[in-house]
C-alpha cells in the first residue's frame, strides 16, 4: 500500500530507500517433507531494510515471524566479518538482517548469522537462541538431522555439536593463505558457488573445499577519502594470472582425512558438489572451460569415477541446480544441444525437454520428478515440471516465475506484465492455495513498456516514452539503457523490470532497451555469437534496436540526439558506443566499465576472450583503452573506488589514456562505494547526476 508520505517522494528516493523495491518480497523458501510449513526471508516493509525468518502453514495459509534480528539486540551491519560482506558482494545482496540460512532435512530448524554470531530457530515452535560458536561466523550448515552445525571461523572450519554445545576445529588451515569450507573469489563470483562445505546425509563427514592463495596476484584498494586507513589487501586473480588451488577434502568428525582425488592440472575449477543418499558428486571444469567432468567420489577412499563428460568448442555452461539425482539414482544434468540450439535437460545423459525450450536452472529434484525454469519466449521465464506425466508447465501468463516444491506442497512466485510487483502463492494439500504477502512499495511511477523484436534476429528490445506523451508533442532525445552481455537479460515480460527507465522516460528521453547477442534464453548459438568479440556483435545489435525503434516510433525519437547509459557490462557498452559509433551515439555515461579486460577475473573473461598470452590481438581489439584518442563525444566515467570486482582502475586507465589524447571527460569517483550502490543517498543522487549530464549533453546538440 502507498501512503501519502510515499507519495510525496521522488522516484529516485523511493527507489534508493527501498533498494529498487525489492525490500518487502519474500524470498529463499524453503518447504518442509511433510508439508508442514513453508520458511522464507522478508522484510517488514518495503522500507525496512531488515530481513526476518518467517514461516507459513501450508494447510491454514498462517505466517509466524520466527526471528527478527531488532528482538536479539545485536550491534548493527557494521559488525559483519569481511567474509559476510564479501558474499553480500558476490551474491548482490542489498538488504540486511538475517539475508541467508540453512535448514535441517525436515526443514524443522534454521540456522544463521547475525553480526558474526549464530543462532538457532526452532521452525516448530519459534524459539530461537544463540549458540556457543567462535565469532564471527561465517556460513553456518546443519547436518540433515539437526544436530550439528558445521560453520567457518577466519578460514578454519569447525563443527559444533547443538545439544552440548560443544565447538571445535574440524581442520587447521596449514597457512593464513589457505582456508577451509570457505568458495574462492571465482567460485563465487562467477560459478554462482557460495559454499565451501557439504553435509554427508548421515552427518558423519564433510567434504570441504580448501583454498590456498598463495600464487593468487595481491591488489590493493585505498579509501582516498580517509587516508588514515590502510588499503585493503584481495587476492583478485585477473586474466591470465594465476587462480587459487582448489582441491577437495572429505574430513571425519573423528578427525580423519582424505583427499579427493581428479586431475586438478587439467580440471582446476570446482563448480559444485552435491551429496545425497545415492552418493557423492563432483563437478570440475577445465580452465579454459571447453570441457566438464561429473565425478563420481568414493567417501572412503577419495577416489573418483567418471560418470559424464561435456565438451564444447567454445565453452561449456555452468547451470544452477545439477547435478541432481532421481528416486532411482538417475543423474539429471542440463547439456547444450548444439544440433537443436537448445540448452535441455538430460536424465542418465538423454535429453529429455523438447528442441526450443531453454532450460534456465533446476529448482528441485524429488522421487521422479524435475522441477525446473525454462524459456520458449525469452522475455519470460516459466515454472517447469518434468517427470512420469512428461514435461509441464506450471505457470501462466506473460512474466518471469520461479518456485520450490517438496512433497505435496509447491511455492510458486513470479512478476507479471499486465501488473506490478511480485506474488507468491503456496499449493497445498487438498488444492489449497495461501498467498505469502508482498510488503514491498508500490512505485510512485507506473511503467507503460512497449515491446517489440528488432530486425532480422529479432532483437528482443523495449520502448518507453514519457507519462502522457503523445504524438506530436514532438521528438525526444533518446536513451539507450543496455547491459548488453552475458548471463543478464533487460527486456523481460515484467512491469516492475522498467520502474527506473519510465522515470528516466519522464525527464523527457524515449528509452530504448535491448538485449541482444550474448544475452541468455536465446540458445547456445545466440549466446557464443559473442566468442572472442564483445564488441562487434553487442555494438551492432543495440544499433539495430535502436533504429527499429526509430522505425516504429517516428513521431517520438530523435536519433539526431542518442545518450546512452549503463553499468559494469553496460558501462562497457556505453563507453564503447561513443568511441566507436560516434555518428550513432552522441553522449554516454559508463558506470564501473571494465575497460581493459586484463584488468578482469579469469573466469569470466577468458571464457569469452581466450587467454591474454595467447590472443593478445583479441583482448586489444575489446579493449576501450587504444580508442581514446577516437572520443569526440560527451563521456561520463562513474566509479566506486571500493569495488573489488571491476576495480577503479579501470576507469582511472581509460582516464588517463583520454588525458593523453588530449580527449574532454568527466569523471565522477564513489568513495566508499563497491560495485554495487546500496548506500541510499549515492543510489538516489547518481541518477539525478546522470540525467543532468545527459540532458546538458544532448541539449546542446539541439541548440
Amino acid at each position: 500500500m502507498v501512503g501519502e508520505q510515499v507519495l510525496s517522494i521522488s522516484f529516485p528516493r523511493q527507489s534508493a530507500r527501498t533498494r529498487r523495491f525489492t525490500l518487502g518480497v519474500p524470498r529463499a523458501f524453503q518447504v518442509a517433507p511433510d508439508g508442514s510449513r513453508v520458511a522464507f526471508l522478508r522484510t517488514r516493509a518495503g522500507d525496512d531494510p531488515v530481513t526476518c525468518l518467517w514461516t507459513l502453514d501450508p494447510a491454514s495459509g498462517e505466517e509466524r515471524l520466527v526471528a527478527d534480528p531488532r528482538a536479539l539486540d545485536l550491534p548493527g551491519e557494521e559488525d559483519l566479518p569481511p567474509e559476510e560482506r564479501a558474499r553480500r558482494e558476490r551474491a548482490r545482496e542489498q538488504a540486511g538482517g538475517i539475508v541467508g540460512y540453512a535448514v535441517d532435512r525436515d526443514v524443522r530448524q534454521a540456522v544463521f548469522t547475525l553480526a558474526g554470531r549464530l543462532f538457532l530457530a526452532d521452525l516448530a515452535t519459534g524459539d530461537v537462541r544463540a549458540l556457543p560458536a567462535a565469532t564471527p561466523v561465517f556460513d553456518p550448515r546443519l547436518d540433515p538431522a539437526g544436530r550439528r552445525v558445521a560453520y567457518v571461523s577466519g578460514r578454519t572450519l569447525r563443527v559444533l555439536d547443538v545439544a552440548s554445545g560443544e565447538d571445535a576445529p574440524l581442520v587447521t588451515p596449514e597457512s593464513e593463505q589457505v582456508s577451509y569450507g570457505l568458495a574462492e573469489f571465482i567460485a563465487a563470483e562467477e560459478m554462482g558457488r557460495l559454499r565451501g562445505h557439504w553435509w554427508a546425509p548421515d552427518g558423519e563427514t564433510l567434504l570441504a573445499a580448501r583454498v590456498d592463495e598463495t600464487p593468487v596476484l595481491r591488489w590493493h584498494i585505498a579509501d582516498p577519502a580517509n587516508p588514515e586507513r590502510p588499503p585493503t589487501e584481495v587476492a583478485y586473480p585477473a586474466a591470465g594470472t594465476p587462480n587459487a588451488i582448489v582441491s577437495l577434502v572429505l574430513l571425519k568428525l573423528d578427525g580423519r582425512r582424505t583427499a579427493v582425488a581428479w586431475d586438478r592440472g587439467e580440471f582446476p575449477y570446482v563448480v559444485t558438489a552435491t551429496w545425497d543418499a545415492h552418493g557423492l558428486l563432483v563437478v570440475v571444469q577445465t580452465r579454459d572451460q571447453r570441457a566438464q567432468r561429473l565425478l563420481g567420489v568414493d567417501p572412503s577412499s577419495g577416489e573418483t569415477t567418471l560418470l559424464h563428460t561435456l565438451h564444447d568448442p567454445e565453452w561449456t555452461e555452468i547451470v544452477q541446480g545439477v547435478p541432481a539425482r532421481l528416486g532411482g539414482g538417475e543423474v539429471v544434468w542440463v547439456v547444450d544441444d548444439r544440433d537443436t540450439d537448445t540448452r535441455r535437460l538430460t536424465v542418465e545423459g538423454k535429453p529429455v525437454t523438447p528442441p526450443g525450450l531453454q532450460v534456465r536452472s533446476v529448482l528441485a529434484v524429488e522421487g521422479e520428478t524435475v522441477l525446473f525454469t525454462a524459456s520458449q519466449e525469452p522475455t519470460e521465464v516459466h515454472v517447469w515440471s518434468y517427470g512420469p506425466e512428461g514435461t509441464v508447465r506450471l505457470t501462466e501468463g506473460a512474466g518471469v516465475f520461479s518456485g520450490a516444491r517438496c512433497g505435496e506442497v509447491a511455492v510458486l512466485t513470479g512478476s507479471r506484465l499486465d501488473r506490478p510487483g511480485v506474488s507468491t502463492e503456496v499449493r497445498g494439500p487438498g488444492g489449497a492455495v495461501h498467498p505469502i504477502a508482498s510488503r514491498a512499495e508500490t512505485p510512485v511511477v507506473e511503467p507503460k513498456p512497449r515491446l517489440l523484436r528488432a530486425g532480422e534476429r529479432e532483437i528482443r528490445t523495449v520502448v518507453l516514452l514519457p507519462t502522457g506523451w503523445r504524438p506530436g508533442d514532438g521528438r525526444l532525445p533518446v536513451l539507450m539503457d543496455p547491459y548488453g552481455g552475458p548471463h543478464a537479460q533487460r527486456v523481460l515480460a515484467v512491469r516492475r523490470a522498467y520502474n527506473e527507465a519510465q522515470w528516466l522516460a519522464d525527464q523527457g528521453f524515449a528509452v530504448v532497451i535491448a538485449d541482444g547477442r550474448g544475452t541468455p534464453a536465446r540458445g547456445p548459438a545466440w549466446e557464443r555469437a559473442v566468442h572472442r568479440d564483445f564488441a562487434g556483435p553487442v555494438l551492432e545489435d543495440q544499433i539495430t534496436a535502436l533504429e527499429e525503434a526509430a522505425r516504429r516510433h517516428p513521431d517520438a525519437l530523435d536519433l539526431g540526439r542518442v545518450g546512452i547509459r549503463g553499468w559494469s557490462f553496460g558501462g562497457w557498452l556505453a563507453a564503447l558506443a561513443v568511441l566507436r559509433r560516434p555518428d550513432v551515439f552522441h553522449a554516454a555515461v559508463a558506470g564501473a566499465p571494465p575497460t581493459d579486460w586484463r584488468l578482469y577475473d579469469t573466469h569470466y573473461t577468458e571464457r569469452y576472450l581466450g587467454h591474454p598470452d595467447e590472443e593478445p590481438e583479441v583482448y586489444a581489439a575489446n579493449s576501450l583503452l587504444e580508442d581514446a584518442p577516437r572520443l569526440e563525444r560527451p563521456l561520463l566515467l562513474i566509479h566506486g573506488l571500493a569495488d573489488d570486482n571491476v576495480v577503479a582502475a579501470h576507469t582511472l586507465r581509460l582516464s588517463s589514456a583520454l588525458l593523453a589524447a588530449g580527449r574532454p571527460h568527466t569523471v565522477l569517483p564513489l568513495s566508499g562505494v563497491t560495485h554495487m550502490t546500496p548506500q541510499e543517498v549515492v543510489a538516489e543522487n547518481l541518477l539525478n547526476v546522470q540525467v543532468a549530464f545527459l540532458k546538458k549533453a544532448l541539449a546542446e546538440r539541439a541548440d
